[in-house]
């Protein structure tokens, strides 16, 4: 069986997208001194799970608006799920889908970020089992609420690929 070791962010604009997860997640950005533009992301402590990337200028057009997801999304586990949306909200991320509970896992929450990369936070927590919508810090900024008419978790991330990328 083979794993997933490695991981790349493709940014249209690079500088802009290290801001972001630097801020989010407290990753470090290493310049590659290598032959293209790239830098290596330290994103844990040597033995602690999870694996390192790296980000990449984007090769090509970015994504068009309603284009559904065409790559592998990566989850990032979070001890503090509203305080990462916090996080992830003041550096310029939208919500794709709120905070919701995965029975049994923890609470789970998508998002896209300054690129209009989509990723997900998961904070563990066995005891998830019902929605808390008291607590949720995804408010205000949501790309689509099924709830109120939406269409489901494929809806939320259709709608936010379809969200203007700041500048």
């Amino acid at each position: 069986m083979s794993r997933v070791m490695h991981f790349e962010i493709h940014a249209e604009n690079p500088e802009r997208a290290i801001k972001f997860h630097s801020h989010a997640f407290g990753w470090t950005f290493t310049k590659w001194d290598g032959p293209m533009p790239y830098w290596v992301i330290v994103t844990g402590p040597d033995g602690s799970p999870g694996i390192d990337g790296g980000l990449m200028p984007r090769q090509g057009e970015a994504p068009k608006p309603g284009q559904p997801v065409n790559a592998h999304v990566c989850t990032v586990a979070v001890g503090d799920i509203d305080h990462t949306t916090r996080l992830i909200l003041e550096g310029g991320g939208v919500t794709a889908l709120p905070r919701m509970p995965v029975p049994g896992v923890g609470w789970l929450a998508y998002f896209t970020d300054t690129e209009g990369n989509i990723f997900g936070v998961l904070q563990p927590d066995t005891g998830a089992k019902q929605r808390d919508h008291s607590r949720s810090a995804c408010r205000g900024r949501t790309a689509r609420d099924p709830a109120r008419g939406g269409a489901g978790f494929s809806g939320y991330l259709a709608a936010a690929s379809r969200r203007d990328r700041r500048g």
